[in-house]
């Protein structure tokens, strides 16, 4: 077995992990019983901070939203409740319309024709985005934003690991760049990771003349607000759909929306729910355009990773039914006042600087006297408000610059709070 794979012992096998990782000393102590280590679990998350009872202002593509009662409500009902894949129809109506209006409403969102129904999240989406469009061109060359989130970057990077013959190139729009005839896409993100408005205009234009296509990644909350990606040029739409009805949760799991043209429908990694008759003329619906067994061929099929737990896809349908157009605009509103209230503030005191390059949505840079770690210690400890995000850690030329982020949530009185202590901090 290990000849027929190329490598001469079972230690090989491990190579792609770094020594220092691979056995690890597992310093346990001893067994305890089932209600001793109930004990301990217990205690590990009552020390956990509490973003209902912490003014929270860490955004960096996970948020904290309001979530109407009535999604959790909806989503822990019985017929819903399981993460299964509804392979069989007959048994499956109410789980397929849900996910068949999830499509509906992410393609008004986005502009785009056709949905997928749902990835693990906003990262593998945006990896598979790339791999389509490698395979509708025949290209094998990604040109990559740095502006785009540092996680949905690493993943592409290791989707492409393995593939010696593709070539991922990082670059900055804001300076010249060139696509040449193996140029399968360009990959961007509006808003950015830095919350900043992309000038995106005449881009797809460009990536097109040139024979590839146009990945934008977005903020679905910032589409309540601001053109869809569809009305300047996009092929296809990605992102993360946590803020549309998702807890944080301490990480996940999240929801992926995957947003393209109709004439790439065959192309599409992961399922989609269509709509047809039965026998007897009534409305049904069904997992239509490829067999289950699609999903499992390894190298002939179109994604091996595909779906993730239709219960978050259910929870964002169920989310933007009650909000409805209105309500989303009138969150998306309210995000880009109050973040902009809070970098007006901000950049009153002594020692910081808001940076204005780009207009922003509802995330935004600041430049700190002293390191981020350092002062979000002390709002921690001192005020009990969750500080931003220390951008150096993924951004060397950014140390000591941190990203905050403003949702609904954020009441006048936080933003003051974390203005007075931002300035005793000075």
């Amino acid at each position: 077995m290990l000849e027929r794979i190329g490598v001469s012992r079972i230690e090989d096998l491990f190579a792609a992990i770094p020594e220092k990782f691979r056995f690890p000393k597992l310093n346990l102590p001893e067994p305890v019983t089932e209600m001793e280590v109930m004990w301990e679990l217990n205690a590990l998350a009552d020390a956990n901070a509490d973003v209902h009872h912490h003014a929270c202002f860490l955004g960096a593509g996970a948020y904290n939203h309001y979530i109407p009662s009535l999604v959790d409500h909806i989503i822990r009902r019985g017929e819903f409740f399981t993460a299964y894949t509804p392979y069989q129809p007959e048994v499956s109506q109410g789980t397929l319309q849900a996910i068949f209006e999830f499509q509906s409403m992410m393609s008004a969102l986005t502009g785009m024709e056709i949905s997928t129904a749902s990835h693990y999240d906003g990262a593998t989406a945006f990896a598979e985005a790339a791999l389509m469009s490698m395979a509708v061109t025949n290209r094998r060359t990604v040109l990559l934003a740095r502006t785009v989130h540092p996680h949905y970057r690493q993943v592409l990077h290791t989707y492409l690991r393995f593939k010696p013959e593709t070539r991922v190139v990082e670059i900055d729009l804001d300076a010249p760049f060139d696509l040449d005839n193996d140029t399968a896409c360009l990959c961007v993100q509006s808003p950015n990771f830095f919350g900043e408005l992309e000038s995106l205009e005449g881009l797809a234009e460009r990536i097109h003349a040139a024979g590839g296509l146009f990945v934008v990644a977005t903020n679905p909350i910032a589409l309540g607000l601001f053109k869809p990606p569809a009305s300047y040029g996009a092929d296809v739409v990605v992102g993360e759909g946590q803020p549309l009805g998702i807890p944080l949760s301490f990480g996940g799991p999240y929801l992926g929306f995957f947003c393209t043209k109709r004439e790439y429908m065959r192309r599409i990694p992961g399922r989609i729910v269509g709509e047809t008759v039965d026998k007897d003329g009534r409305r049904g619906f069904v997992l239509t355009l490829k067999t289950r067994e699609q999903d499992i061929r390894r190298e002939k099929a179109t994604s091996n990773i595909c779906t993730n737990q239709g219960l978050m896809a259910l929870a964002a349908c169920v989310y933007m039914s009650v909000m409805g157009k209105h309500g989303l605009r009138k969150v998306a509103e309210l995000c880009y006042h109050k973040a902009h209230y809070a970098a007006d503030r901000i950049a009153q005191i002594k020692g910081f600087h808001v940076r204005r390059d780009k207009p922003f949505f509802n995330e935004f840079v600041v430049k700190c006297p002293t390191s981020v770690q350092e002062l979000n210690e002390y709002l921690l400890d001192e005020y009990d408000i969750i500080g931003g995000y220390d951008l150096g850690k993924d951004y060397p030329e950014l140390e000591n610059h941190m990203l905050l982020c403003c949702t609904e949530t954020n009441t006048r009185e936080e933003i003051d709070a974390l203005v007075e202590a931002l300035t005793k901090m000075a």
